[in-house]
């Protein structure tokens, strides 16, 4: 039995060491594009020079899984077809490619390893008093701000959000988020982004919202925004040989984030094992904790959430947040790693 994994993310990475454990009996391959793990939480830190964002995937997945480094450019009827030529076969698939990083010309975008890291070469030449604007009043533009400022505080840090900045916490903890900004001299405006540089010498795209087009290119049936539909198992409704799991499964009320990409990933590993063995599949069902946003290495902000990820009035910050969210940071990895995870179910 032949199963292949598209992509090496969280959602990947803990699906294909998941089958490697519950269905022994089948040939699994990871094809991804790179022959590393990237941990998407820690770009902002890669791209500020202040952290690492990857590990030889050799290092995270189980030694009974083939890797395969290259891109597919079309999935066919029982195969892959990748960008060099070369056909691959499968019984079942896993979708798992995720996000499509883009930016607008003269920009650099956050959420992709190799931008991040012309980012991080151009903010090294940059001298004291230089500008650098960031897009996006999201989590990841919140901490792309922060650790920028902390990790060069000779420059001026901008952050442009056309919406209100860390809308998806309470008023407690955004609150919170603006006086730690404020303390690292990050100059929060509201406004759209025009397209234009203007006056920032450097400019960072943390909006992260498109996926990838293999799906829709393939002929799956998608969303309007290219992710794949799939049934409440996470199979694909057009091909119930695919499931798919990530940025790129049009799951219901799913938010972007390791936090879904995890249990996504083990589920459908889960439900494959039980159609081999088989069994029916199981229902998918997931309930988030909360968010938490990094304030550089030393602060952050924790928000608790209800099942269906609406803000509770309880949050924390500060050292203590800083510490729990570089757990959270490691535990996911680790799960990834080890594709031991558990989570709540959705709410009733």
């Amino acid at each position: 039995m032949s199963i292949v994994v598209i992509g090496a993310g969280y959602a990947g990475t803990v699906a294909a060491n998941r089958l490697a454990k519950k269905a022994p009996g089948a040939r699994i391959t990871v094809v991804n594009p790179r022959a590393e793990f990237v941990e998407r939480v820690r770009l902002h830190e890669h791209l500020a020079g202040s952290g690492g964002a990857v590990t030889p995937l050799t290092e995270m997945l189980n030694p009974r899984i083939r890797l395969v480094v290259g891109t597919v450019d079309k999935i066919g009827d029982g195969s892959l077809l990748l960008a060099d030529g070369t056909t691959l076969p499968f019984e079942h698939l896993v979708y798992a490619a995720g996000g499509a990083v883009t930016a607008p010309s003269g920009t650099f975008a956050v959420g992709g390893l190799e931008s991040a890291e012309r980012a991080r070469a151009a903010l090294a030449d940059l001298p004291d008093g230089a500008r650098v604007t960031v897009v996006g009043g999201g989590l990841t533009g919140i901490e792309t701000a922060a650790e920028v400022a902390e990790s060069h505080p000779g420059l001026r840090v901008r952050l442009l959000s056309e919406g209100e900045v860390g809308a998806s916490l309470g008023e407690g903890a955004r609150g919170r988020v603006h006086r730690e900004l404020a303390r690292l001299g990050v100059a929060v405006e509201r406004g759209r982004f025009d397209g234009a540089v203007g006056d920032a010498d450097l400019v960072l795209w943390a909006i992260a919202t498109q996926v990838s087009d293999l799906g829709a290119r393939s002929g799956l049936a998608v969303d309007a925004d290219g992710r794949v539909l799939v049934d409440e198992y996470l199979r694909s409704v057009s091909d119930p040989r695919v499931l798919a799991v990530g940025d790129g499964a049009a799951v219901p009320g799913a938010r972007l984030s390791c936090q879904t990409a995890l249990p996504q990933g083990a589920h459908g590993a889960d439900n494959l094992a039980r159609i081999l063995e088989g069994a029916a599949p199981k229902r998918y069902s997931m309930g988030y904790t909360g968010q938490n946003v990094s304030i550089g290495r030393r602060s952050a902000v924790i928000q608790v959430a209800r099942r269906d990820d609406s803000p509770t009035r309880i949050w924390f910050a500060g050292r203590p947040a800083a510490a729990l969210k570089e757990q959270v940071c490691r535990l996911a990895r680790g799960a990834a790693r080890t594709a031991t995870f558990a989570w709540l179910p959705a709410p009733r």
